[in-house]
């Protein structure tokens, strides 16, 4: 049995996720069966494809190169989240996004799409990066799933209002090409999704232009931002994403570690994303522990990566 996690994210949480991946390592009692990281998903800043999540931030070319080396030579993936669906023609030769594929594109590592403009410059320019469907499509009818399901892609994220959709579910064909968000902090149905959508990447775009005409001390304004689209407003004050574990276990597009091996490995699925790019080192070490570690180990591991967490200065604490 082979359970793979695709979690987030290789940047900002490079230092936490190692610190994690050495307990899997280290420590493999500690991990329900057949628990495997498929690959770390994100971007390094400030990268104007990236979508989903607004990811702020200035990465060097050694850092860049750093990351993708480490984790490459343990085995893992790095998957870039290229998602941002307002990118235009003029976007495609950002010369730092082109750096990172241009190091990346090895056959190992990929890219998380949304947009069929840069799907296909990435397809043509970088012929071994392995292409995913993002879920920022928001395909929620079965047949265009399938559809989808049936493209040249290397995995297909569905959309989380299909998780426990079991009529639907069981009737997808390549199941083996799906991954499944098993902790969707989002209202179901919700209207404004796809317009969140939009507007991240519109402020991704904003804060790269920022960047470019600004010097270093000047700060980017997000309260200006969000005047200048108000039209964005309800997506613009959501707050859905900073919601813990425990704040989501009672949504019905929540799927609990218990679902996963008691019902959706049986089916046949085996690729599983946890979300938490922008969560905060507590909140996100909490969802790991609960979706990968045994649940009569989670005490002795949560003191345990604490103390790892500590000792690699990932978290100081005084005293």
């Amino acid at each position: 049995m082979s359970v793979k996690f695709h979690l987030p994210d290789f940047s900002r949480l490079s230092k936490f996720n190692m610190v994690f991946l050495a307990m899997l390592e280290n420590s493999p009692e500690f991990f329900r069966e057949g628990v495997e990281i498929a690959s770390f998903y994100g971007v390094f800043p400030p990268a104007v494809w990236n979508g989903g999540r607004v990811m702020p931030g200035n990465c060097d070319k050694q850092f860049v190169r750093g990351i993708l080396k480490y984790f490459n030579d343990k085995g893992i993936p790095l998957r870039f989240t290229f998602t941002n669906p307002m990118i235009e023609e003029k976007h495609l030769s950002d010369p730092f996004c082109n750096m990172i594929l241009s190091y990346a594109n090895n056959g190992m590592n990929g890219c998380i799409v949304a947009s069929d403009l840069l799907e296909d410059y990435i397809r043509k320019n970088y012929p071994k990066m392995k292409i995913t469907s993002s879920t920022c499509k928001r395909i929620t009818d079965p047949e265009k799933l399938n559809n989808e399901l049936d493209r040249d892609y290397h995995l297909v994220v569905l959309d989380y209002d299909f998780n426990n959709r079991f009529d639907v579910l069981e009737k997808i064909e390549n199941k083996d090409k799906c991954e499944i968000l098993v902790n969707p902090c989002c209202v179901p149905a919700c209207k404004n999704r796809s317009d969140h959508y939009k507007v991240i990447g519109l402020e991704q775009i904003a804060i790269n232009e920022h960047m470019k005409k600004n010097p270093a001390n000047v700060p980017y304004d997000p309260d200006k931002f969000a005047r200048q689209h108000s039209e964005y407003k309800a997506a613009l004050e959501c707050t859905c994403e900073h919601r813990t574990i425990f704040e989501i276990k009672d949504l019905p597009t929540h799927i609990s570690p218990d679902d996963i091996w008691n019902k959706y490995v049986p089916m046949g699925f085996s690729n599983f994303k946890i979300e938490g790019r922008t969560f905060d080192l507590f909140n996100l070490m909490e969802h790991y522990l609960y979706y990968m570690i045994k649940p009569e180990c989670r005490d002795n591991a949560r003191l345990v990566f604490l103390r790892n967490l500590r000792r690699n200065g990932v978290i100081m604490v005084n005293g």
